[in-house]
């Protein structure tokens, strides 16, 4: 091949060393030589084809499969591999002609690469053969004889899938009916092939020894050979039988070849298998010449009868009695005593060695040819081939194997039927077979209940029955005769066995259980051994009836089959209609052996007490049940019992010996407390019960029974068995129907209802019991009916009801002891196997009660969460049973009408909180999702339409949600009212339970989100009209200013269910929400006008989506509320052209208002309030316009001036009035703030006038500001009273020019001065009002523009007011009293929990800063030391004030590391510490600032106040005195040193110390301090 790592040139297509060579030979001898092997002439091989030279291939084959071809020729199995596959591709996919080219050279390539050692090679090949076959067809015939021998051997081969797959393709090139005839064309080419291969090939001729491994040549030789015998058993198979006697001569050449008999020695099992495969082909298709060559055949064969290979036994075996059956003079070639029997006895001694499946089937066929000569002595050999037989069944392999274990029973009782029959009439051979083989073995079966399983009961019943059926329909009396002395000493023999194995003291338990099996199997009339054979043979036996033939087929019984179980189950009935079926011959010495053993087990029962004997004789009395053997049973007691119980019973006893027996043994028995299993006893019972003469005895025995005799768990077991068994079940029908025990039934459920707390009845082993025998008449059905009376049942479940109606009112830790788990087992019972049950109302109820327990918080029903988990599997039981019922289920069912309602109450009446709510939400989704099960998709509908409240439902919860939602959108101007209505606040109600619309809304919605999930569509727009309630409920809660925790906490448990407008929308069709929204807005505004700003906003709707509905502007003309919100909340996302119709729409209507209609919605108020609206977005840039709209005012007030809320009692004014007031005066802020355009004097006039005289109102009507349009009344007082203190404020010499002449100084001199003595007084009453309302609280809404306006005081107006004394008693100061009483008002305000508050203060207190410096030159002092930096102290307010804020801020950063950064929540009263701490420290730079200013430049007082700062970030160390670094009053640093500690010290902490101590040494170490 060359070097490895030389590349071969790109279209060089010179062929390799090993190419060349063999175009030289072709070009020598005119042939490619045909040779597979090595080492061989190619004359030899004369069946494989020579092909024409390898020049020629190149010019006759597509050049594509020249190269495949070439490909298929290498060494490297992965190169051929690959090669295969594509050639198979190349057949399917080319055109016939050129697929025939390669026909001449496929023979060759196809008979070489069949036999290549890799497996994958080989399959490949037979799949692209097929391929090949499929595209060519009958172009293939002129080469079948050159393939034909290696594609019958490929159809052998070892590898499965290979010869699968050279199979499919014999079969698609031949139908069936064709196959021999192609067989028989090619026959010579295929035996020569064959024989040639078995003959002649050795491995190293196969492969080249120089390049294959030893190993892998072996491996191919022992394949071909394997393939190659299996090959000629398919041709004989498959060749005509016309066709057979032309290869006569070719097999009798291979079988005089000692070559190939040496193949049955062979050491690889799967040549022996094939070999033995081939004899037997040979023996069936070529008989005379197995004939002939009988003295080889004979050895090979028979001798090898031990092989125990699992691969070469099935063949050898068929072998064998192949070789039987056609050579007759077999034996005279081998020693049948010496050789054959001792390897044959030696294999069955050991059980077949594991191939007892295998081997023992052909055990019968193999005696049955046994000639009478070879078997002689026959008492002797029988004799030693049965005890060998027997023998196998010892080992423990085959103990441990059912299937191995029945193939020796059945093999064994197959030999010893078969030896029977033969030696009939011969008495020695007849007693060895009974006393010597079948008893012992019977016996050895009875000690190990392994060899049970074998079916040796079955197999001996139907040896039995064989026998029986013989005798009585057999004409020769002889024989008969014969027959019936076989079975009398069968069954003296069994007796005595059994007898002795029963009158051990200590009965064996194994040996008693099999007993009991053997006498039920006997009983029986017919065996069921033919319900588990599976036919491997069939043998026919020359002088036996045609009856019996079934009875020799070769069986197996089925792996694990299990005698004992099924039998034990016997139904007894079945006992009872069969036993006049039984042979005679069998019923007498089977009734007597029972008889017999029945009186020894009681015997020692009552001598002894003995269990095991106790419970032989319960199974003996299931099949046995009889008047004689209970009779027996009795024995010689007298009858005890007639005294004490009811004339019918005595007489009934009297006459019926099972009674009798009942009353005296077996109750005493059932009653021993020390018994835990006491069903055998119950068995015993029903075989009593089995001898009554009708139902009315049972019933009048079970009836007095269970008055006073038989204990509870008694009576469990006896319904138990009726459960179990049909049989028992029609013996006590009457019985469980009846009044007696229904009632009894009834009083126990009563009893351990109302007993159950009770330690004495539940600690009782029994207790659990009880509860079980409830559960098991309650869910027991017998053909769809109750087990008991149904009105009983119905009773008992009332009393369950009635218990779990009463578990709420216990607390958890009685619940946790209560029946209710017991309960809850009962009724999941009940549920879990009902069957139409539910049409009783009770259960119904009982199922409401259970769902309701469920849904209800555990805080309502103490319950712990383990009964809860049984409580929910237990209803979804009774759910899921409801929703497989046929018919109209919602009408029938009252459960669902009864939840439905029960839910729509629960969420209506307002009592719910969040936990409430979730768990009520969690029962509905578990409700829904089994409701979901039902194949009628109308349930789930209809539920949800009964819990669905109706219109009226609704607006009533929505008129239930507090009011106070309006905070806000009424303070920003997005609605507007004219009437009063709300007071309240959620303080006031002091709870936290959800109002009802939220939780209708939650709920509603998740039953909707299961509902769309399942994609069921709702009716009558639900859909729709639940999401716009859920909306409705989200929108109140948004707008609320500080929600309730428990409000936050709902939304998030929607968020966290997934119920949110985006689902609910993207898993339905709501394509009629926003028209049902735009209808609600415009019937009555509201929340749901901004229900659609929302959308809107929150772009869950697109522009284009809503301008369609409001598109009419005149549609909403003449105004309504709704209309009036509606517009109100569209405004923000108007275009300007749409917002200038509206506009237009108002204009004429604002001119035309009498005095009686400025105040109405359809007048002035609402009409101006839409105007606000649109001016308030910036929209409106009409000078003009808004003049005008002044001008209309100003109107007004001359008109009506009386509707002018001027310095008046708002007491007795109507909120119409107030409402047109504050858009008024809306208008006035918005028109100062968005006008540009310059006003005359007398607007001016107009504006300021009114202004002072809404304030003056604002400020006498204190006492109605929790009024809420009183409120917004001040707050846009305020603002405009702010609008026009900035205006003023922002007035500079260039736009003082546009403003009339005297307008400044009026508005100093008066106005503002007006203002400001109006506002910092109420500011001050405010606030000592009211110091714990947060500013978020409506109450609080004026405080923001209050202060703002307050910013703008000036500081000659502040120094001038004149505010209540505010003087502190021993306050040091240099302060002036009316600054300090300013200073003492408004410092303490730095800490008001409303920063608009501490902002003002702040900004009031920074204007005064300037005015204190001055006051404190005095108080400059100097300790005496010329290092000390004299410094000036901050006003002590404002001192006291920071040390109460560094105390209150400790305890908020105090735990805090240094470097962390902390987030202080907005709002919070950490957060108004923190702004005061700061502003106030902002103050006191500023003080500084302002002493710097007086007393030297102000850079240098900033310089000494930093480099105070500094020193604590310096390393300086604290004064050791006060424990600071910079003194609390000089602000000085510690410049005073000890000369012995070196530590330092304030000046004025040592004058201090000197003075208060009286001493003069160091605070630190005690020395003199100089």
């Amino acid at each position: 091949m060359g070097g490895k790592n030389k590349q071969r040139t790109k279209g060089n297509l010179r062929p390799s060393n090993s190419g060349r060579a063999a175009e030289l030979l072709a070009k020598e001898q005119g042939t490619v030589p045909g040779f597979i092997g090595f080492g061989t002439s190619h004359s030899d091989l004369g069946y494989v084809p020579a092909i024409q030279g390898a020049e020629e291939i190149d010019s006759l084959v597509d050049s594509d499969f020249r190269m495949v071809l070439r490909k298929l020729s290498k060494k490297d199995v992965t190169t051929k591999l690959k090669a295969m596959q594509e050639f198979g591709t190349m057949c399917t996919e080319r055109d016939t002609e050129i697929v025939k080219g390669v026909l001449p050279y496929w023979p060759r390539i196809f008979c070489k690469i069949s036999l290549d050692h890799d497996r994958r090679v080989r399959e490949a090949t037979q799949q692209a053969f097929e391929k090949l076959i499929l595209k060519v067809k009958k172009h293939l015939a002129p080469y079948l004889k050159s393939v034909m021998g290696y594609w019958l051997m490929a159809q052998c081969d070892t590898y499965t899938p290979a010869a699968s797959a050279a199979k499919d393709a014999f079969e698609a090139a031949f139908p069936p009916s064709k196959q021999p005839e192609a067989i028989a064309f090619c026959k010579d080419e295929i035996t020569s092939v064959l024989q040639d291969h078995l003959i002649k090939e050795t491995p190293d001729t196969l492969s080249d020894p120089q390049t294959v491994p030893e190993e892998e040549r072996e491996a191919k030789f022992y394949r071909v050979v394997t393939c190659s015998l299996l090959a000629l058993k398919k041709l004989l198979c498959l060749l005509p039988d016309n066709e057979l006697d032309s290869l006569e001569e070719k097999f009798k050449s291979l079988l005089s070849q000692n070559k190939f008999w040496k193949y049955g020695k062979h050491s690889i099992p799967q040549i022996r298998s094939a070999y033995f495969e081939l004899v037997s082909a040979l023996c069936q298709r070529i008989p005379q010449l197995m004939k002939d060559e009988a003295s080889k055949v004979s050895p090979s064969v028979l001798l090898s009868i031990d092989d125990s290979d699992p691969v070469v036994c099935p063949a050898l075996w068929e072998a064998v009695l192949y070789t039987l059956t056609t050579i007759e003079d077999c034996w005279l070639h081998v020693n049948a005593k010496k050789s054959v029997f001792p390897k044959l006895s030696a294999m069955v001694r050991e059980g077949g060695r594991g191939l007892a499946t295998v081997i023992y089937p052909y055990l019968l066929p193999f005696i049955s040819k046994l000639p009478q000569s070879i078997t002689d002595p026959k008492l002797d050999f029988f004799k030693n081939f049965l005890t060998s037989l027997v023998a196998g069944l010892s080992t423990e392999r085959t103990k441990t194997s059912v299937s191995e274990c029945s193939a020796i029973i059945s093999a064994f009782f197959e030999c010893l039927r078969f030896i029977m029959q033969q030696n009939l009439g011969e008495e020695e051979i007849e007693d060895m077979l009974v006393n010597d083989q079948l008893i012992p073995f019977i016996d050895e079966v009875l000690k190990d209940p392994r060899l049970q399983d074998g079916q040796l009961f079955n197999h001996l019943a139907d040896t039995l029955s064989s026998w029986e059926a013989k005798a009585d329909l057999e004409k020769d009396d002889k024989i008969a005769h014969n027959l019936e002395k076989v079975l009398l000493n069968f069954w003296e023999r069994l007796s005595e066995i059994c007898v002795e194995k029963i009158s051990e003291p200590e009965a064996n338990v194994k040996s008693v259980l099999g007993i009991s099996n053997l006498l039920q199997i006997l009983q029986k009339p017919k065996s069921s051994l033919k319900l588990n054979r599976k036919k491997v043979g069939k043998v026919r036996f020359a002088d036996e009836m045609p009856e019996s033939n079934k009875e020799n087929e070769k069986c197996v019984s089925s792996e694990g089959e299990n005698s004992e179980g099924s039998e034990l189950m016997a139904e007894p009935s079945l006992t009872q209609n069969c036993s006049d079926l039984i042979s005679p011959l069998r019923k007498k010495p089977l009734e007597d052996l029972v008889c017999k053993l029945a009186e020894m087990s009681i015997n020692y029962v009552n001598e002894q007490k003995s269990e095991q004997h106790l419970r032989f004789l319960s199974t003996l009395l299931n099949s046995f049940s009889s008047s004689q053997v209970f009779k027996v049973l009795l024995g010689d007691e007298k009858q005890n019992i007639v005294k004490s119980k009811p004339l019918e019973i005595a007489r009934l006893a009297q006459k019926n010996p099972a009674v009798q027996f009942l009353y005296q043994k077996i109750i005493g028995w059932l009653n021993e407390d020390q018994r835990k299993d006491a069903g055998f006893l119950v068995d015993i019972l029903y075989s009593a019960l089995r001898c009554c003469d009708s139902d009315l005895e049972r019933k009048a025995v079970l009836d007095d029974l269970i008055e006073v005799d038989l204990k509870w768990n008694s009576i469990l077991q006896v319904i138990e068995k009726a459960c179990s068994s049909a049989d028992k079940h029609a013996l006590v029908t009457s019985w469980l129907k009846g009044d007696i025990l229904g009632e009894k039934l009834v009083t126990l459920a009563d009893h351990l209802c109302n007993k159950d707390l009770e330690p004495t009845v539940s600690s009782e082993p029994c207790f659990s019991e009880r509860w079980t025998l409830l559960s098991l008449v309650l869910s027991q059905h017998v053909k769809n009916d109750y087990l008991i009376g149904e009105v009983y049942v119905e009773r008992i479940i009332v009393k369950l009801h009635e218990t779990l109606s009463k578990a709420k009112k216990l607390s958890e830790a009685e619940n946790n002891d209560s029946s209710v788990s017991f309960i809850c087992d009962v009724a999941y019972n009940y549920f879990s196997s009902a069957k139409g049950c539910l049409l009783m109302s009770s259960s119904e109820d009982l199922l409401l009660t259970l769902f309701q327990l469920c849904a209800e918080s555990k805080e309502k029903t103490h319950l712990p969460d383990f009964l809860i988990c049984k409580l929910k599997n237990t209803w979804l039981s009774g759910v899921n049973l409801l929703v497989h019922q046929t018919g109209d289920t919602y009408k029938q069912s009252t459960f669902l009408r009864l939840s439905a309602q029960w839910l729509k109450n629960q969420v209506q009446s307002s009592s719910l909180d969040i936990t409430s709510l979730q768990v009520l939400l969690s029962a509905v989704d578990d409700l829904l999702n089994a409701l979901l099960e039902s194949e009628d998709t109308y349930l789930l509908r209809v539920y949800i339409g009964s819990v669905m409240p109706d219109n009226s439902e609704w607006e009533k919860m929505r008129q239930s949600l507090p009011m106070q939602w309006l905070h806000r959108p009424l303070l920003e101007g997005r609605l507007s009212l004219n009437y009063e209505c709300f007071k309240t606040d959620f303080e006031e109600q002091n709870t936290k339970k959800l109002p009802s619309h939220l939780c209708t809304s939650a709920l509603l919605s998740k039953m909707i989100l299961v509902a769309l999930k399942k994609e069921i569509v709702l009716e009558n727009n639900e859909l729709e009209k639940i999401i716009a309630e859920l909306l409705y409920s989200l929108q109140w809660y948004e707008e609320l200013d500080n929600p309730p925790i428990f409000l936050t906490g709902f939304c998030e448990m929607l968020q966290k269910m997934n119920i949110t407008y985006d689902n609910l929308c993207g898993l339905g069709n709501t394509s009629g929400l926003l028209q049902l929204l735009f209808n609600r807005s415009r019937e009555n505004g509201t929340l749901w006008s901004l229900i659609i700003a929302k959308l809107i906003l929150s772009r869950s709707v697109s522009s284009d989506e809503v301008k369609r509905h409001y598109r009419r502007k005149e549609g909403f003309f003449p105004l309504t509320e709704g209309n009036m919100h509606t517009i109100q909340s569209l405004c923000p996302f108007l275009p300007k052209e749409d917002k200038k119709e509206f506009i237009a729409q108002c204009i004429p209507a604002l001119l035309a208002w009498t005095k009686e209609d400025v105040c109405s919605i359809n007048g002035g108020f609402g009409h101006l309030a839409i105007f606000n609206s649109c001016l308030q977005t910036k929209s409106i840039d009409d000078g003009e316009l808004l003049h005008g709209i002044l001008k209309i005012l100003i109107t007004w007030k001359k008109d009506h001036e009386d509707i002018f809320l001027f310095s008046c009692n708002l007491s007795e004014v109507s909120p119409e009035i107030l409402g047109v007031n504050i858009e008024i005066i809306r208008f006035l802020s918005l028109f100062l703030k968005y006008c540009s355009s310059p006003l005359a004097e007398s607007e001016w006039d107009f504006i300021m006038c009114s202004m002072l005289a809404w304030l003056e109102t604002t400020n006498e009507n204190q006492a109605l500001y929790s009024v809420p349009l009183v409120q917004l009344f001040a707050c846009v007082s305020c603002d405009l009273a702010c609008e026009l203190s900035a205006f003023f404020d922002s007035t500079t010499p260039d736009t003082t020019g546009s403003l009339p002449v005297n307008l400044i100084s009026e508005w100093k001199e008066f106005f503002s001065q007006g203002i400001h003595s109006l506002l910092l007084p109420l500011l001050v009453t405010f606030t000592d009002e009211s110091k714990d309302t947060s500013e978020t609280s409506f109450q609080n809404a004026m405080l923001k523009p209050m202060c703002e306006t307050l910013t703008y005081i000036p500081k000659d107006q502040l120094l001038s007011q004149k505010l209540p004394a505010r003087l502190i008693a021993g306050q040091k100061t240099n302060l002036p009293e009316y600054l300090q009483n300013l200073l003492n008002t408004l410092a303490p305000l730095l800490l008001y929990r409303a920063r608009p508050v501490q902002i003002a203060v702040y900004h009031m207190l920074y204007k005064l800063m300037p005015e204190f410096p001055q006051y404190d030159q005095d108080n400059l002092k100097s300790y005496g030391d010329e290092e000390e930096e004299p410094a000036l102290s901050p006003p002590a307010a404002l001192m006291s004030l920071l040390s109460t804020q560094e105390d209150l801020l400790e305890n908020v950063l105090g735990c805090i590391p240094v470097g962390q950064i902390v987030t202080i929540k907005p709002l919070s009263e950490d957060f108004c510490y923190v702004l005061g701490y700061l502003l106030t420290w902002k103050l006191i730079l500023t003080f500084f600032k302002a002493a710097s200013s007086q007393n030297g430049s102000i850079m240098e007082g900033l310089a000494l106040w930093k480099n105070n700062v500094d020193k604590r970030f310096e390393g300086v160390e604290d004064c050791m005195i006060c424990f600071s670094v910079i003194h609390g009053f000089n602000y000085s640093l510690p410049k005073k040193a000890c000369r012995t500690c070196k530590k330092k010290f304030h000046s004025a902490c040592l004058y201090k110390w000197f003075t208060s101590s009286n001493k003069s040494t160091c605070p630190l170490c005690r020395e003199t301090f100089f």
